[in-house]
């Protein structure tokens, strides 16, 4: 008896594309000998489908589907995941197509609600088992969050099950996989049951799903890893009710796993909302080469622009630099000189400005010129615009609205400087793309003489500690000052992480690659008088 394992990258709302990969999944199942085939949580509608979930039309149309996609159920058991209405109660299910018929449905008992989660908002809690039997053996089902808590597979065993099939749409960060592993493994403890994990992989808005689905025997061993990223047909065979071992690839990690989740992100994001290309403005400078090197990476060269806007600041080194990047990765390139319109706008301020010195403002002016014209290449051409600033810059606000912030989608959104560090040098060991001196010259914006960002902000490796504390871990300033950390630079960077939250809130999207994020997880008032220093 084989069990299947469909890893699929599916999208939110396209209910016919969706089961449509589904009832191809199964054929090739059944081709195959498999009797189930596993798919991931709320396979039918993609997840997360957010306020979707408030339309009962989106549930009229998931049931309809899912009763079309019943009928191609011959010959094998789909197990699918989709939204439920029940009179005025709304669930997260999964229902059991066996013959051209629906013939069990569970309901998600343990409903997050926490970091990316909002399932409470949504869904009511189910509280029964659901088991079915194939060749001897009666599998009970799950449901993603159900496994991270006890109740949901006690009660599956307490039913007589013997495996636990679990339907998962869990979301990418670094490490997350051994999270994963740990928790699957209390699970085992607790039930004495195998666990069949499959789960969705594939970028939804700032979500990356990473697949890296899994098996493990009744007594926590992995019989069975999939590779993460990738839609697959995975196959688990069981002789005499038991599980054979079978294949355990390696899972990607560390700078590898991170830079594959931001070529997923890109790739479904640009793809699954149908833009033709992207563009991105090239300064020489890191974050913008890291986030080349990924859209290229992602989506081909041939989907790629790239834009040099030198002003009277930018070193020759940035342009050359610039060129040479754009030649190593065959993209389309092209240079925009900024001096004509910043001198122009200078001169129509001056009767504003007279007698003030120069600050700020004309560094934003810049900014702002390249924003524009970014934006008018997009308008005309229907492709999106990149930005390229990163997590610490977001951080503390040192990046210009409608400039540098100006764009569809920010690739770095979640990405510490330390960490673009750490990934250029990766990615130019797989192949050399970033020109050497782009990673080791000091940061700068270019946008006045002799400019660093150490200028204005602490050296980066500080600076993404205390946000790491600050952010990530939700430490406050006593906590971080006891690991060490200078407490000027501890006030300093909270102060700036508190009155840049409105620059945040007007941020693009971009990808998640944390457990704290920027975006769905990322919850603050902008206007706010409470401090939590202690």
């Amino acid at each position: 008896m084989k069990i299947a394992i469909a890893q699929i990258n599916c999208t939110v709302g396209d209910l016919a594309g969706n089961a449509a990969k589904i009832a191809e999944y199964a054929q090739r199942a059944k081709k195959q000998g498999a009797g189930i085939l596993l798919t991931p949580e709320l396979s039918l509608c993609g997840y997360p489908p957010e306020d979707l979930l408030l339309r009962d039309g989106f549930y009229h149309a998931c049931d309809t589907a899912l009763r079309d996609l019943a009928l191609q159920a011959q010959g094998i058991t789909l197990i699918v995941g989709h939204p439920r209405k029940i009179d005025r109660h709304f669930y997260n299910s999964a229902s059991v197509l066996r013959d051209g018929k629906i013939v069990a449905t569970y309901n998600k008992h343990a409903l997050p609600n926490h970091s990316v989660f909002d399932e409470e908002r949504y869904f009511a809690h189910g509280n029964e088992p659901c088991l079915i039997e194939l060749d001897g053996v009666r599998f009970g089902i799950n449901i993603c969050a159900d496994v991270w808590h006890e109740h949901a597979a006690i009660r599956a065993k307490e039913a007589g099950a013997q495996v636990l099939l679990v339907l998962n749409a869990s979301p990418y960060h670094f490490n997350k996989q051994d999270t994963r592993y740990e928790t699957i493994r209390e699970r085992i403890v607790d039930t004495g049951l195998a666990v069949v994990y499959a789960n969705m992989v594939g970028g939804q808005d700032e979500l990356v799903f990473d697949g890296a689905s899994f098996v493990m025997d009744n007594e926590g061993e992995l019989t069975h890893q999939f590779p993460a990223f990738d839609e697959l047909l995975g196959l688990v065979e069981f002789e005499d009710g038991k599980l054979v071992p079978g294949k355990c690839e390696n899972v990607v990690k560390d700078e590898a796993s991170i830079y594959r989740a931001l070529c997923v992100g890109v790739r479904d994001y640009i793809g699954k909302n149908r833009f033709p290309g992207v563009l991105l403005g090239l300064s020489g400078g890191i974050d913008s080469a890291l986030t080349l090197a990924v859209a290229v990476d992602a989506l081909g060269a041939d989907k790629v622009l790239a834009v040099m806007m030198p002003s009277p600041y930018t070193a020759q080194m940035s342009i050359d630099d610039s060129r040479e990047m754009v030649r190593l990765l065959g993209v389309r390139y092209e240079e925009l000189d900024i001096l004509p319109t910043f001198t122009a706008l200078q001169e129509t301020l001056s009767p504003l400005f007279k007698g003030l010195p120069a600050d700020t403002t004309e560094e934003n002016l810049q900014a702002r010129i390249r924003g524009n014209l970014l934006m008018a290449i997009s308008n005309k051409t229907g492709s999106l615009v990149l930005t390229t600033g990163n997590k610490s810059e977001m951080t503390v606000g040192y990046a210009t609205l409608y400039g540098d912030m100006a764009g569809g989608f920010a690739v770095l959104k979640d990405v510490s400087k330390t960490w673009v560090y750490r990934l250029s040098n990766w990615r130019n060991s797989m192949g050399r793309v970033i020109p050497e001196r782009i990673i080791t010259r000091p940061p700068s914006a270019e946008l006045k003489p002799d400019q660093t960002d150490q200028d204005s902000l602490p050296l980066y490796d500080v600076l993404d500690a205390i946000m790491a504390c600050y952010v990530e871990k939700n430490m406050n300033i006593a906590q971080i000052e006891d690991l060490g950390y200078a407490s000027a630079d501890v006030l300093r960077v909270v102060r700036l992480i508190r009155i840049a939250e409105y620059k945040r809130r007007q941020a693009p999207v971009g990808v998640r690659i944390t457990d704290r994020g920027f975006g769905k997880d990322w919850r603050y008032p902008i206007t706010v008088r409470y401090q939590d220093d202690f």
